[in-house]
């Protein structure tokens, strides 16, 4: 059965398990389901032996001899007793075509459903899955692999124990994070990459922690052995001409085509921080974005989203510790079954240590299985023993099968053990003693197989010892080449062609648009078929308002401006995708880039519709209520293709926080740890507006002091910085924002520190032809409603500030203060600021003012750059500092902007 399952497609495996009804148990299937059997229909002796069928592939995996250490004791379940459905062991029945007794039907059930191989179905809501699964899974367990396969098998195992002995004889002191214990995933590998040809899946994406790393790296994904070991000696990864710092043993990466008879599988290990488990959204952010590369999917003009095709696989790899400890591993499973966050189903490895650090899974965790989660996601689970790397391979034919079936995740469970202790560096007996006692008595899972296979006459002892000489002689060639030979560097292919790493050179980026070519945008950003139903307000004050705005070329406000940025880069042949909560009409109710049909419900995006067969969409994603896995898949939606524009808009900017550690380990340093760019953009609204903690600041501090901005550039020095944070306080500026994402020919992620009241603010809007051709973003604003030779004080602003203090400053009737607006603030743009500085020859004084409180904000940033790089000394108005963002009382609120104005004005006389 298995041979003919390599021969064929896994999807036709499944279709015709599933329409079969001669399974193990066939007495049964072919009178009733086994799930809900009809008692009408059947004798009660045959009623009873359904419900004893039914208890066991319900609770067979707890009585499953699953742990290799024996240390797990099955609990006793009641259901898979015969007397508990009046069923007498010595009585007669029939198992399949031929007599046998009770006990003999135990007997089977037991070897199916309770060995080292256990299936987790039956809380599976839809029948049909549960049927086809039970069928798979009695079929599939009966096969035996052929000798070729568990010859693979083997030598797989024996190189990658061979590669942890010999890195522990020539670097004893490096963390390796071994596969040693685990060594049966690699039957998962092996099988997944062989057997996804034959399903015409064309690429594997694959997210992966520590644990077995560098084994699968150098044993399967052809990962050179000598740069492994360039690194494992202290040396650099990078060339010197390349701009990056590289980064730990245990997150190197690769990608290779991995060949079979049927054709190829290119299999993509992203790169990881140690945050485990963080990698999970940015492999399904990868896989849907492969997917729509590759036109594997529907990626059109439809409201709720698309599926993607069957060409590329989201492999998730996890520990158990990890997997039910870290938040992100719901948030990414939430994902799973979400409008534009379908990856049609990821496949998930456990590999389950039975230990977390140092925390037992009685510690660890609050469920029986470390899988269970996979419950809440209507997702089964095949729990394998790790001494049984055959049945790890039935069990990933399994999961393919059912993934290919119904698109949906799967999780493999491999329960196994971990030789050393957190690293090789660790000793576990300090807490595990008894653990580590079984642990140091059991033989090798290579060694165990090994010897099977030898006493099966599969395998020799010869055999074995020449794969292990060879193996040792290929590592010591590479072992003393790390001296000869340089750094490998792989970046910038594939999608990525023809792009480069940013110069260190301020460029000014031309982002204009032609102004007919804005008109004819934005009158059809609003525009709707005939037979669709606007809502009545949007149709006056938001579509019939931006065709006037067009027309006249004036009051351009800052959704328009999003609209004609956006229909400009798609009509220029990218992609655009926007995620977030209630994007769709935004959370000030201000985009409305898709809108709503009142009486059925449907939704349409008319940017999807600018021309006819238009080639490129915006895909406005309305997710849930999550921001560190929605933040983690977009950033890795966006490092597959630099031909797309790609946006996560917070729903307040305080909730950033949230993804912290997306931000902190990819979107800030990715770049300099692995090469990888990415253009996302982080839209955060903000604005100190008395909404109290946690909706007035998106904390731009954080984001400046992860900039590696220098604090002693020079003018001629330009600067390239890991990414760029940028406080626009007009619609054009925002406009040239977006569109010198994807004009440039390198990538770097940028925070907008986007608005509130600004959003309708008459001060914001902007002109077509601020648009138009020959403009461009614009770091710094200089004050141009003072003459220049009046100006005997500047005051240096951020943000919407700058409209208060220029208000404040008509009112009192002063006519020599200069209020001049930082727009771009990382990169800093010294020779701007210095441009601003010269047009005021008379100005004696320089202050810096700011709503936000003085350790937040743009102050800690700014006054050493000034300092240091202009050469001048800021003085300081503003909040002063506190714990929080902003009050939440009104009253205090008031006062302190008043005290802020005051404090400016002051410091200006």
């Amino acid at each position: 059965m298995l041979r003919r399952l390599r021969s064929g497609t896994v999807r036709a495996l499944g279709r015709r398990l599933y329409h079969s009804h001669n399974g193990v148990f066939g007495f049964v299937e072919s009178r009733a389901s086994a799930f809900e059997p009809n008692l009408s229909g059947m004798t009660p002796e045959e009623s009873q032996r359904a419900h004893l069928i039914n208890a066991f592939r319900r609770y067979g995996y707890m009585n499953a001899q699953l742990d290799p250490l024996n240390l797990t004791k099955a609990p006793i379940v009641a259901e898979l007793n015969p007397a508990v459905y009046g069923l007498d062991v010595q009585a007669t029945t029939a198992i399949g075509s031929r007599e046998a007794t009770i006990a003999d039907l135990v007997e089977q059930l037991r070897r199916v459903y309770c060995g080292t191989m256990a299936g987790e179905f039956m809380h599976l809501s839809s029948w049909e899955e549960r049927q086809w699964f039970s069928q798979a899974f009695e079929q599939v367990k009966r096969e035996e692999l052929a000798r070729d396969e568990q010859r693979k098998i083997a030598e797989l195992m024996i190189k990658s124990q061979n590669f942890d002995n010999f890195l522990a004889l020539k670097f004893p002191s490096v963390k390796r994070y071994g596969a040693e214990g685990a060594e049966a995933m690699f039957a998962f590998f092996h099988e997944l990459f062989s057997v996804s040809p034959q399903n015409e899946v064309k690429q594997l994406i694959l997210g992966m922690a520590h644990r077995g790393r560098l084994n699968l790296l150098t044993t399967l994904m052809e990962f050179p052995a000598v740069q492994m070991f360039r690194k494992m000696r202290g040396k650099p990864e990078f060339s010197s001409d390349v701009d990056g710092s590289g980064d730990v043993l245990s997150h190197l990466t690769s990608s290779f085509d991995f060949k079979t008879p049927e054709g190829d599988v290119h299999v993509t290990m992203l790169p990881n921080p140690s945050h485990l488990e963080a990698v999970n959204p940015v492999t399904m952010g990868k896989a849907r974005a492969r997917a729509c590369t590759l036109g594997l999917g529907d990626y059109g003009n439809h409201s709720e989203g698309s599926e993607v095709g069957d060409g590329v696989i989201c492999v998730q790899i996890h520990g158990d510790g990890a997997f039910t400890g870290q938040g992100v591993v719901w948030e990414t499973l939430a994902l799973s079954q979400c409008p534009h966050f379908r990856v049609g189903g990821s496949i998930h490895l456990v590999t389950n240590n039975q230990i977390a650090f140092t925390a037992e899974p009685k510690i660890g965790r609050s469920t029986a299985h470390c899988t269970d989660m996979a419950k809440a996601i209507d997702a089964p689970v095949i729990h394998v023993n790790g001494d049984h790397p055959e049945d790890l391979v039935r069990a990933t034919r399994l999961a393919l099968a059912y993934r290919q079936r119904f698109r949906k995740d799967v999780f493999v469970n491999l329960i196994c053990f971990r030789r050393w202790g957190h690293n090789e560096l660790d000793d576990p007996r300090f807490t595990q003693p008894l653990m580590y006692q079984e642990i140091d008595a059991h033989e090798s899972v290579p060694d165990r197989y090994t010897k099977k296979l030898i006493e099966e006459g599969v395998f020799s002892e010869e055999e074995r010892k020449k794969i292990v000489d060879e193996h040792t002689e290929s590592l010591m060639k590479d072992f003393r080449a790390v001296e000869s030979s340089g750094p490998r560097a792989v970046h910038l292919e594939g999608n990525w062609k023809g792009f480069q790493q940013a110069p260190k050179a301020f460029v000014k980026w031309e982002t204009g648009v032609d102004t007919e070519f804005l008109r004819y945008i934005g009158a059809a950003s609003v525009q709707t078929p005939e037979t669709f139903n606007v809502h009545p307000h949007l149709a006056k004050t938001h579509c019939d308002a931006r065709v006037a705005k067009m027309e006249k070329g004036e009051g351009i406000d800052w959704a328009t401006a999003e609209a004609l940025a956006f229909g400009s880069i798609l009509l220029q042949g990218n992609d655009v995708r926007i995620s977030g909560q209630d994007v769709g009409r935004g959370t000030f109710s201000h985009r409305h880039a898709m809108l709503v049909d009142q009486k059925t419900d449907a939704g349409y995006v008319p940017l999807n519709n600018l021309e006819k067969d238009q080639k490129n969409f915006l895909e406005v994603c309305n997710n849930l209520l999550s921001e560190e896995a929605i933040l983690g898949f977009e950033f890795g939606y966006s490092m597959e293709n630099p031909k797309r524009l790609c946006l996560w808009e917070a729903q307040f900017g305080d909730f950033f926080n949230g993804a912290q550690i997306m931000i902190d380990t990819f979107l800030a340093s990715a770049e300099s740890k692995w090469l990888t760019q990415s253009g996302l953009v982080m839209v955060l609204p903000h604005g100190i507006d008395g909404a109290g903690p946690e909706h007035s600041s998106c904390r731009m501090e954080r984001f400046l002091q992860l900039s590696d901005s220098r604090e002693d550039q020079k003018p001629a020095d330009g600067e390239n910085i890991n990414f760029q944070v940028a406080h626009p306080t007009t619609s054009a500026q925002y406009f040239h924002l977006l569109r010198k994402q994807v004009i440039t020919p390198y990538r770097k992620p940028l925070v907008i520190v986007g608005p509130k009241v600004l959003l309708r603010h008459p001060k914001a809007a902007s002109t077509l032809a601020d648009m138009g051709p020959g403009t461009h973003f614009q770091p710094v604003l200089a004050d141009h409603s003072i003459p220049a030779d009046k100006v005997t004080k500047v005051v240096f602003v951020s943000g919407k500030h700058c409209f208060t203090l220029q208000k404040e400053r008509d009112e009192r009737k002063v006519n020599n203060i200069a209020v001049v607006r930082l727009e771009g603030i990382a990169p800093f743009p010294i020779e701007d600021i210095k441009k601003a500085i010269d047009m005021y020859p008379k100005a004696n004084k320089y202050v810096w003012s700011q709503e936000e409180a003085r350790n937040a904000g743009c102050w800690p940033f700014v006054s050493k750059r000034f300092a240091n790089a202009l050469g001048v000394n800021l003085e300081y108005a503003g909040r002063k500092e506190l714990a929080w963002t902003a009050t939440a009382i009104g009253e205090h609120h008031q006062k302190e902007i008043q005290e802020v104005i005051e404090e400016t004005f002051a410091l200006c006389q």
